[in-house]
């Protein structure tokens, strides 16, 4: 058994008998990296990572490709790097929608601060509710770039009659930054509202979000 092997079998027991207690950041990601790198230092990785992004936070949320540039990190580490948060926060919101009721601007826009984090691609969704606001389904309705996402109409139709919706909320994010709903944004807004209307679903909103900050255009007078 090398130097290496040693010190990463004394990691694992580290973590089996006492959790993530006591590990510092770096440590954390050197343990991670183990499962991606079988054959080489995963310290000096770790710290070069802490030292590119600044936090553990930062270094989970990276891009794959962006991951990529510090040495050591291919693509099988930059993957387990961002499969991390992405799961953890599908298990959170799997176990959420189980239980939860939109009954309000602010519990919708807090679901939908949590489906969006991390992202940097503009996504749209479409949640699915009944009539006393239980989340049945929030289905991904199309993606693009940061500036852009296109919306296809018949697929917002075909999602609310497969989740038996009877209201709906219209989401997506703006990853620039801004949250304020464009020409663009409000027209499709009504585009929906009209489709949906002809099955008898009513749409409720429609929640642009960025960052850490939401706007509704429902509370904006903006539906129709």
């Amino acid at each position: 058994m090398g130097i290496h092997d040693g010190h990463r079998e004394k990691m694992r027991r580290r973590y089996l008998e006492t959790g993530m207690e006591g590990f510092a950041d770096h440590e954390a990601l050197e343990l991670l990296l183990y499962y991606a790198i079988p054959r080489r230092d995963t310290n000096p990785i770790a710290h070069a990572l802490m030292e590119r992004y600044g936090s553990l936070s930062a270094v989970l949320n990276a891009p794959v490709e962006d991951l990529q540039k510090v040495e050591g990190i291919g693509e099988s580490a930059a993957i387990l790097l961002t499969l991390v948060p992405r799961i953890s926060r599908q298990a959170r919101l799997a176990d959420a929608a189980q239980e939860t009721v939109i009954s309000s601007t602010e519990r919708a826009g807090a679901y939908l601060l949590e489906r969006f984090s991390g992202e940097t691609r503009e996504l749209v969704y479409l949640m699915c509710l009944d009539r006393k606001g239980k989340l049945l389904a929030c289905k991904r309705l199309a993606d693009g770039d940061v500036a852009s996402a296109d919306l296809n109409i018949r697929k917002v139709v075909e999602t609310a009659l497969l989740s038996s919706a009877s209201a709906a909320i219209l989401a997506h994010n703006h990853p620039s930054g801004v949250a304020l709903p464009s020409p663009a944004d409000k027209a499709a807004t009504w585009q929906v509202q009209e489709a949906l209307r002809t099955i008898g679903v009513e749409l409720l909103d429609h929640i642009i979000v960025a960052d850490r900050d939401f706007v509704s255009m429902a509370d904006s007078g903006m539906l129709m």
